[in-house]
């Protein structure tokens, strides 16, 4: 068969058309590729500059959030026993999300990449490929899914947030050894010098009371001496469990030094402060603890609410002063300003 000029003409159209369209697609292609490398780059420069586990899961979710909008991003770790969760909501919603995210968590049948539906919410699990069990949990806005699209987004997303937690445990364990007082796990002096002015400068702005603590052990040198520095130890690591067991979060408890102790209570005024010493003094007490048959393990107690126009410095003094006015008293018992 013999092919016109016209016939030529139209074949060579269609082959240019064709030859077109594939490089649109090729085009196309290389703009999507182009439009996840810059995404990918955006989280890397977010990441780049946070240490802690927790500013990684918020600077992931402020990354993903224009991508995928979600409630929540939440990391566990149950090896290590971390658990960060991250939510954007506010109120009832903020709580529901943040109890579907614990409730998955807890629940061990694997989820991977795969969703749950609860009250209209969709969440999804990943777990990572290590030995610490750990994973990332993503909890949509209601009347969200993924598509195949953003889930393919958040498993390569995944791969650079996975290397940046491991990070973040990494100066986790590093600053933990640095913060915590070796013998008892308690805050130490550092963490105590790090937080308490601004402690101080928030209870000053918004007149939020602030209570200070001041504990020293009876009769702690009678055990050393007659039982043993080996002893010794094991009654500052009981101690030290017996009050951080009955503080907040929110409050700062720091072993000093020693067998003397600290507990700033964040906004708790002086009578409820004494309420909680009461207890304080009655745990150590209830602990049993002798150095033989006639000397008993106690603690005195000073306590303080700080003034409004008082520094630092004075109000450690005046704190102390009270403690030591306990200890003149008769030991093991609570002295106020």
């Amino acid at each position: 068969m013999t092919l016109t000029t016209k016939d030529a003409q139209v074949s060579g159209s269609n082959l240019q058309q064709v030859e077109f369209e594939k490089v649109m697609v090729e085009l196309d292609y290389v703009k999507k590729q182009s439009e996840r490398l810059d995404l990918i780059n955006k989280l890397h420069a977010r990441m780049s500059g946070v240490l802690n586990l927790t500013g990684m899961i918020e600077a992931y979710s402020v990354w993903l959030m224009p991508q995928v909008e979600h409630e929540l991003i939440g990391y566990n770790n149950s090896i290590r026993q971390k658990r960060h969760l991250f939510c954007s909501g506010h109120g009832p919603n903020r709580r529901k999300a943040i109890a579907l995210a614990e409730q998955l968590i807890e629940d061990k049948s694997p989820l991977d990449c795969s969703s749950t539906k609860k009250d209209g919410r969709y969440a999804y699990k990943w777990v990572f490929e290590t030995a610490d069990d750990a994973g990332i949990l993503l909890i949509l806005k209601k009347g969200h899914e993924l598509s195949l699209k953003k889930t393919d987004l958040i498993n390569h997303s995944l791969e650079i947030l996975a290397e940046c937690l491991r990070r973040g445990l990494e100066y986790e364990d590093l600053f933990e050894r640095a913060s915590n007082d070796s013998l008892t796990g308690l805050s130490n002096r550092r963490v105590f010098e790090e937080r308490i002015y601004g402690m101080i400068e928030s209870a000053k702005r918004y007149h939020h009371p602030l209570s200070m603590i001041s504990m020293d052990l009876d009769k702690f040198k009678a055990i050393n001496d007659n039982l043993g520095h080996q002893v010794g130890d094991e009654v500052l690591k009981s101690v030290a469990q017996v009050l951080k067991g009955a503080v907040r979060s929110t409050d700062l408890l720091i072993r000093m030094g020693g067998d003397e102790f600290l507990l700033i209570l964040d906004n708790t005024d002086l009578n409820n402060a004494r309420i909680l010493a009461e207890r304080l003094c009655v745990a150590v007490d209830e602990l049993n603890i002798w150095a033989n048959d006639t000397t008993k393990l106690g603690v005195s107690i000073g306590l303080s609410q700080l003034k409004q126009d008082e520094s630092l410095k004075p109000w450690l003094e005046r704190t102390d002063d009270i403690l030591y006015h306990a200890k003149d008293e008769g030991r093991s018992r609570v002295a106020v300003e």
